[in-house]
């Protein structure tokens, strides 16, 4: 068969192991030179297909893309940019076309969430209705780790072990201070409507008063005076409170704690900081002194922590993605299948993107422990396997090595376009 060009694009909030998956992708293409000609990368993802602005990905040497695999951010750049409906946006999707057109791209790998899964899909439908043949796969990625079929996300695995291990070391130090100062400890994580990141701070204690003492969930409604009176009876037993909360926490109507009053890109409601929210609760209500802390950027950027099953996992869908695509597949995403618990052990398999897009994965009610402020062995024995391993990267001067991009550009063909 013919050689075509691929294109490959990072998306939406990029993750400590989303160049993992590039790396995945550009070494499964080189291995392929009788299928695929030169990796053309968006420059900020789907926005540099638009410009085209592309990044010839051939001009980089080997090592530099195998030092993907322990980089953390967005190597190529990324963006919080969702394409419209085709009807009434057709002229950018006919753009996406035109570009791979004059650069002969013939397969296209979208790594994201759920919105980027819909932008894949969307592109794949209009290829077909335009009689462009071009293999659209969608490579998963989410923090979130609420992406429908798959098993677990990758980029999940190590913020939760992230988060797990912030929280532990957390607890040790408000633990050793509580007698004369901070009683209560708040620790903010992301997740605007899964709760599957604070459920991973709760790996850190496993018996009877170990913190953390309340895990705040959007899947269950906030409830000021039931989380009042966990944390008093949580001090006066223990001497100090540990809190993991979601960003998404919310009272029963809906309404978020920290709801900011805007909109980011995507539409989502932008939210402005619950720790502090919380904190000043219970400064208002108990008096008690407090700290909080924000995970924000650190807990999707500690790469030095990551979960060497996560590094894996990560890289395996990105090339499997090649694979798919090589083989025929289209509209499709590598999604992960848990085959056993003990030993874990996965394997790969496709999803049509039908079935993933626009589709969120919430915390099933039988992981939240009955009172709402835990988990249940059941999510224990489910997040456990994803932390495991370590996967350090290698270190210079004391710092970790990353990799250092030429981002070569590619000669424009076509007319500017306006975004």
């Amino acid at each position: 068969m013919a050689q075509h060009n691929a294109f490959y694009a990072q998306s939406g909030g990029v993750t400590a192991v989303i160049n993992a998956s590039a790396c995945g992708v550009i070494e499964a293409c080189r291995r392929n030179p009788d299928r695929i000609g030169k990796v053309y990368a968006g420059h900020n993802g789907i926005i540099g297909a638009l410009t085209e602005d592309l990044i010839d990905v051939s001009q980089e040497s080997d090592e530099t893309i195998a030092a993907l695999r322990h980089t953390p951010g967005g190597a190529f750049g990324s963006c919080r940019y969702k394409l419209k409906d085709i009807e009434t946006h057709r002229a950018q999707y006919e753009r996406l076309i035109e570009v791979f057109k004059a650069h002969d791209i013939r397969y296209f790998f979208y790594n994201g969430g759920g919105d980027s899964a819909d932008t894949c899909l969307k592109v794949s439908q209009l290829s077909e209705k335009l009689g462009y043949p071009l293999t659209a796969i969608h490579v998963p990625k989410t923090v979130d780790n609420d992406l429908p079929i798959t098993d677990n996300s990758p980029g999940f695995g190590s913020v939760a072990k992230y988060i797990a291990t912030s929280t532990l070391e957390a607890s040790l130090d408000i633990a050793s201070m509580c007698a004369t100062s901070t009683k209560v400890f708040v620790l903010e994580v992301m997740g605007r409507h899964a709760g599957w990141i604070a459920a991973a701070g709760a790996l850190a204690g496993q018996g009877e008063g170990e913190p953390p003492h309340l895990v705040i969930f959007p899947e269950v409604h906030f409830d000021r005076a039931r989380v009042m009176a966990r944390v008093e009876e949580s001090v006066k037993k223990y001497g100090y409170c540990v809190i993991v909360v979601s960003e998404g926490a919310r009272y029963e109507d809906g309404t978020f704690l920290a709801d900011s009053g805007n909109t980011d890109a995507f539409g989502h409601r932008q939210l402005g900081g619950v720790a502090p929210t919380l904190a000043g609760m219970v400064k208002q209500d108990l008096g008690y002194k407090y700290h909080w802390a924000v995970a924000d950027y650190l807990q999707r950027a500690a790469r030095h922590l990551a979960s060497r099953t996560d590094v894996e996992q990560a890289y395996a869908v990105g090339e499997k993605a090649v694979e798919l695509a090589i083989e025929g597949k289209n509209s499709m995403m590598p999604a992960i299948k848990r085959v056993s618990e003990t030993p874990y052990e996965w394997r790969i398999e496709a999803a049509p993107l039908a079935e993933v897009a626009n589709r969120e994965k919430f915390m099933p009610r039988e992981f939240i422990r009955e009172d709402g402020f835990g988990i249940t062995e059941a999510c224990r024995q489910y997040l456990a396997p994803l932390i495991q391993g370590e996967d350090f990267p290698p270190f210079e001067n004391g710092l970790p090595k990353v990799a250092h991009l030429k981002l070569a550009r590619v000669e424009r063909k076509l007319p500017e376009f306006k975004i």
